[in-house]
């Protein structure tokens, strides 16, 4: 397989070389900012939204060409939802798809029958209303669809979003949306030559890895900044493929917090690895008049049509001639450092193999897990085939380590993802929240999502301590 490096000509010299195959970018689309979407206040005080997944978008990405999209209040990606901790949230799902769908909060910490999964579908032309209270740290979320055996397309054609908690005894970090605290949403698309997608997400090993990188729905985007310092928020929204985020000219920024919140410290860095669903808030600092390219380099192939081996440009950024001065990063940020949970606590193995997890398919109807409320247990994941990660629903986790090695400074914080090379072994410390309901599951599951959909993916229930319950579902959907 060619090595797809898709970088500027300055970007080449400045990584010492220049290949024939490799297309000057343009960057002639200003990069799209997710608008914020607007709540309504409830009558008994909580902020209210309306989202409508939609399948009538058509979407101008290549120079010419027209792509037929699915989004969310419009027809590509959704707008970006923000709120504060301690707010209670109700949000109006409406579905226009031509089929059922569900919208999962990932990332967030709510109870079962709110959290989106595969048991809470909505049927084309029906409205799903969740509603809870936001009890978690400053975080970047994110929502997308999560029904069984058809993830993978839905999310694919365009329906995910973000959805920021902001803390109000949070540290002071750049916070003006768009501004100088930018989203960045990164996904891999093929196209076809009439500019269609190709939809094969469910061929190959890791289902369909694009050659094209979109960042926030934009193209070959390019952004103008006006501030010395910068916050991205990086989500990997590919259905597999892996980046490794940082930039052509090798500069030093920091990391400042990973998928479900802040880090102990600022932590400094040169590149930053994220795999399908994983999050990392990044501060970079720019001087005036520079440009800079941000890219992602590829690991040393390992196999073909591995997912960790490409390089792409992702965005040019252009600060202006003056730029205005931002408070420096606080030398503590206020998350916690990993620690391992005591002597004698429940360890829960979980083996991968092609498409199982401990030799089982996913059950809609089977209860793979008991867990008491509030527990802190050690997961252990062996991945024993190629590349996988896993992702678990509601919790919080640290990775204690990964084939006996800590992490890496800027993932030793709070996760809910975690990437294991073939035959890597993870261990998690897991701590588990307090919504109890025996009927209602959640998932734990590879989120490179050809892998979800063909049956990566088991289910767990919380309940009270001391509570025992069937090894089976009725179903509640």
């Amino acid at each position: 397989m060619k090595r797809r490096t898709l970088l500027t000509l300055a970007a080449l010299s400045a990584l010492g070389g220049c290949t024939e195959s490799a297309p000057a970018a343009s960057f002639a689309n200003r990069l799209r900012i997710p608008p914020l979407a607007e709540p309504r206040p409830g009558r008994d005080g909580a902020r209210e939204f309306d989202l409508t997944l939609r399948a009538d978008g058509h979407s101008a990405f290549l120079p010419g060409k027209t792509t037929d999209t699915w989004g969310v209040n419009g027809a590509y990606l959704g707008p970006t939802i923000r709120a504060r901790r301690g707010e209670h949230v109700r949000v109006a799902v409406t579905n226009l798809l031509p089929e059922a769908s569900t919208l999962h909060w990932h990332g967030m910490r709510l109870p079962a029958r709110m959290d989106g999964g595969p048991h809470q579908m909505i049927e084309p032309g029906a409205t799903w209303i969740p509603e809870w209270t936001i009890e978690q740290g400053a975080m970047t979320s994110w929502y997308h669809p999560h029904p069984h055996e058809r993830t993978a397309l839905h999310v694919y054609r365009g329906v995910a979003g973000l959805f920021l908690i902001d803390d109000p005894a949070g540290p002071e970090l750049p916070s003006r949306y768009g501004v100088d605290d930018v989203p960045l949403i990164i996904q891999d698309r093929t196209f076809e030559g009439d500019g269609q997608f190709d939809t094969n997400v469910l061929g190959g090993t890791y289902g369909l890895i694009g050659d094209t990188v979109l960042v926030n729905g934009t193209f070959d985007p390019y952004l103008e900044v006006g501030s010395s310092l910068v916050r991205f928020r990086l989500l990997n929204a590919s259905n597999a493929r892996v980046y490794r985020v940082g930039f052509a000219d090798g500069r030093t920024f920091q990391a400042v917090a990973t998928d479900s919140g802040l880090l102990e410290k600022p932590v400094p860095v040169d590149r930053v690895k994220i795999s399908p669903g994983e999050r990392c808030e990044i501060v970079v600092a720019f001087r005036a008049g520079e440009t800079v390219i941000m890219n992602s380099v590829g690991e040393p192939r390992q196999t073909a049509n591995d997912i960790e081996e490409d390089d792409f440009t992702l965005l040019k950024i252009v600060a202006g001639p003056e730029l205005t001065r931002s408070a420096a990063v606080p030398a503590t940020l206020g998350g916690t450092a990993t620690t391992a949970p005591p002597a004698g606590s429940r360890v829960r193995r979980f083996t991968l193999s092609g498409s199982e997890i401990n030799d089982r398919d996913m059950d809609m109807n089977r209860i793979d897990e008991v867990v008491p409320a509030g527990a802190l247990e050690i997961w252990e994941i062996d991945n024993t085939t190629f590349a996988h990660n896993f992702h678990i629903h509601e919790v919080a986790f640290r990775i204690l380590d990964v084939n006996g090695a800590p992490p890496p400074a800027y993932q030793a914080g709070p996760k809910d993802t975690v990437f294991l090379p073939k035959h890597a072994t993870a261990r998690l410390a897991v701590r588990f929240g307090r919504h109890t309901d025996p009927g209602w599951p959640y998932m734990y599951h590879c989120h490179i999502l050809r892998h979800e959909d063909r049956g990566m993916m088991g289910q767990f229930v919380i309940v009270a301590p001391g509570t025992s319950v069937a090894p089976h579902l009725s179903h509640p959907g």
